[in-house]
């Protein structure tokens, strides 16, 4: 634990976007703090953005499925909340609930609706100043995917599109996968019958990687990339940016040549749309994850998995930091508090401050509501440490209002359906079965589950979105309010100080600065009150205070104080 008797750390934190970017070190609290100036920065520096899981978010047409026309219908929803860019999970034509197989480039889930409704929604959201990024996954595609029949039965130029063998490698030789340290060949390689050979998957036997040094492929990939910018579509979240190059069993993941085939893609979507933003999915310590910057030639952002498992074991003791499909090692750099430590490996990793986008949770990791017990006072606090850690903020959809899942044991329950209101399947479907009871699309067989934690949820009084509205303390409208700051607010962006520091023995305090304005944060993280009159000074407000009573600072209550 953080000791009160530590010097707090005073860090400048610099913003991003500059192609120089200089040593970024941390000062001592007595020292001058120097700020940059935030001046034409891009847009999605400012942007708090919405994970959108389509099949979960809103069903529109009564067949137990979200679908566009639904998440068109809640975009003013999204809109009340603060939203201001959305990042839709796959929606291309997939054999799979989660659609992260394509068999189709160039058309949209079928489940999600037609390709004019997925235009009505891009228009729509525009409309309502709202930009909108897609899954895209480059490293591999579906085996039910032409390209992959045409390879397994030697027609060319498809040959080659995909990373094929003749034997399965020996164990002992390194091969498996590259997020673990498994020496597990047949994890990776898989035979095909009709080649007569084995071909290289990552992410199992029915998602194959492509070859992304054939130059079809790549070229392959910038046409399907402009195809959806045409579209009107604001940039792309990439899947497993690490795993694209494979060169050998010591040679599966973040490569040289890995970093410069982003390069290369992200100049050609900058030829398309200057503005358009690439963010990638390196779920690895941020040393490694900055790497995917690329010198200011890669891409644009990159998630900081890092401060969620931060996060989590500040308010949640005994959390253990685990990665489905990667490698965090959550070390300390040294004595700081964790959430300190967080931003000096930052300041430290080699890319600015601005890369790295801080969240929570996402669809492959249980979700935090889960993990904190449904204690909401806990995810408030959780909220909180969010919107003060610089950078680009991401939420998965419904943790606004604390969405929990029924258990653990399949990605399905970190990925149900969004709890709107009290009415039938919390105001998702008006459809008899909802999708996380169709066992046929699901293609394997679930315990009856989906009702009884519906009926758990409702039993709560505050576990959909309308109740926790009407609730003027609620987790949904501390949301609201965090977002709002975040825009209002220039110390809550990414310039500007940072300062964490223990004023008692289980209170945490978290001070942003930038030219005068300044936001302090107190969080009780026992399980008592405490008074916390001595903090209080005549230059602030408070923002938010539903957990104070006179000067006492209820248990796991979180306090909000800014200069006007």
């Amino acid at each position: 634990m953080f000791k009160q008797s530590m010097s707090a750390l005073a860090l400048a934190l610099m913003l991003a976007g500059c192609s120089d970017v200089p040593k970024q070190e941390a000062v001592n609290d007595n020292a001058a703090v120097s700020v940059s100036a935030e001046h034409s920065a891009p847009w999605w520096q400012a942007a708090v953005f919405y994970q959108i899981w389509p099949r979960s978010f809103y069903d529109s047409s009564g067949d137990g499925h979200g679908d566009f026309n639904g998440m068109t219908a809640k975009l003013p929803y999204l809109q009340q909340l603060g939203i201001d860019a959305i990042w839709l999970t796959p929606m291309f034509e997939a054999p799979s609930y989660h659609g992260y197989d394509f068999t189709e480039f160039y058309q949209v889930e079928s489940d999600y609706g037609t390709m004019a409704e997925f235009e009505a929604f891009i228009r729509a959201a525009d409309a309502k100043g709202m930009k909108v990024i897609l899954d895209l996954v480059i490293n591999h595609i579906s085996r039910e995917h032409e390209w992959f029949r045409l390879s397994a039965e030697g027609v060319a130029p498809y040959r080659d599109y995909f990373v094929w063998r003749k034997d399965l490698p020996a164990a002992g030789k390194g091969w498996g996968h590259a997020w673990s340290d498994n020496d597990l060949p047949q994890a990776v390689w898989h035979f095909d019958e009709r080649r007569g050979e084995y071909y290289y998957a990552a992410f199992g036997a029915s998602q194959p990687d492509l070859n992304l040094e054939h130059p079809d492929v790549i070229a392959e990939m910038k046409k399907m990339a402009k195809f959806w910018l045409d579209k009107g579509v604001a940039g792309f979240r990439l899947d497993a940016v690490r795993f694209v190059i494979e060169r050998g069993p010591q040679g599966q993941a973040d490569l040289a040549e890995t970093i410069d085939y982003w390069r290369d893609f992200n100049a050609f979507v900058k030829s398309v749309n200057p503005e358009a933003y690439l963010v990638g999915e390196a779920w690895v310590d941020l040393p490694i994850a900055a790497k995917y910057w690329g010198g200011g030639e890669g891409l644009d952002q990159g998630f900081d998995f890092e401060v969620g498992y931060k996060i989590l074991g500040l308010l949640q003791q005994d959390t253990a930091v685990e990665a489905q499909f990667g490698t965090i090692s959550g070390e300390q750099s040294g004595p700081l508090h964790p959430l300190q430590d967080n931003i000096q490996r930052r300041l430290d990793s080699g890319a600015p401050l601005s890369f790295f986008t801080p969240f929570l949770t996402n669809h492959d990791q249980d979700r935090i509501a889960y993990q904190l017990q449904q204690d909401m006072a806990k995810a408030k606090q959780a909220a909180a440490l969010l919107f003060t850690s610089p950078g680009t903020k991401y939420l998965y959809y419904g943790e606004e209002i604390g969405l929990t899942q029924a258990r653990v044991g399949d990605d399905v329950y970190r990925r149900a359906p969004m709890l709107w209101d009290t009415s039938k399947h919390a105001g998702f479907s008006q459809a008899e079965q909802v999708w996380v009871q169709q066992d046929d699309r699901l293609h394997k067989r679930f315990e009856p589950w989906w009702p009884d934690f519906v009926a758990a949820q409702k039993a709560t009084g505050q576990g959909t979105v309308a109740e926790q509205q009407a609730q003027p303390d609620s987790l949904w409208n501390l949301y609201q309010f965090l977002i709002a700051q975040k825009k209002q607010r220039p110390e809550l962006r990414v310039a500007g100080s940072y300062q964490v520091s223990e004023p008692a023995t289980g209170l945490l305090q978290i001070d942003r600065e930038l030219n005068g304005s300044h936001s302090r944060l107190l969080l009780n993280l026992t399980g008592t009150a405490m008074d916390v009159s001595r903090i209080f000074s005549t230059e602030f407000a408070v923002s938010w205070g539903h957990d104070m009573d006179d000067k006492q600072l209820q248990a796991q209550g979180l306090l909000i104080l800014q200069t006007p």
